[in-house]
């Protein structure tokens, strides 16, 4: 019996099922750093301020389903969208297929395990400094990522 090939190897995103779209989110929350566009260049910077809505316990959204509405600025991303959005983190998943590479070796469908990704310091939870909710708009330069 020939082994068939994972679905992110065989598939484009637009292919994928919603299960297998959702599944290849690593967990890692960098998304969930606030940005800050610069208004000249239209370059985008991270900041070390999370989204007050992220489990700290395994780098989830509290709120998933109602992020959106709850987080103007939180973005559901789509197949169509990966392309444009060119402040997704360089080991994002979406990115790294959309790009034709390959997912980093802690991701959770290579390992079997959530928490691969917490494990391996690749997380969100190794360089957060403050949730957005704590700080005002003008502090959130504060915390650009040099």
């Amino acid at each position: 019996m020939v082994a068939q090939e994972v679905f992110w190897r065989r598939k484009t995103l637009h292919e994928m099922t919603p299960s297998e779209w959702e599944s290849l989110c690593d967990g890692c929350a960098l998304c969930c750093l606030q940005k800050v566009e610069d208004e000249d260049t239209h370059e985008v910077f991270y900041t070390t301020a999370v989204c007050h809505l992220l489990d700290f316990n395994n780098c989830s959204c509290t709120r998933y389903e109602d992020r959106c509405t709850l987080v103007p600025n939180c973005v559901k991303l789509k197949p169509d969208d990966v392309a444009e959005f060119h402040w997704l983190p360089p080991s994002c998943s979406y990115r790294l297929i959309a790009e034709g590479k390959e997912l980093p070796e802690w991701h959770p469908l290579l390992t079997g395990e959530r928490n691969s990704v917490i494990e391996t310091d690749a997380s969100v939870l190794s360089i957060w400094e403050v949730k957005d909710n704590e700080i005002s708009d003008e502090e959130l330069l504060d915390y650009v990522i040099d």
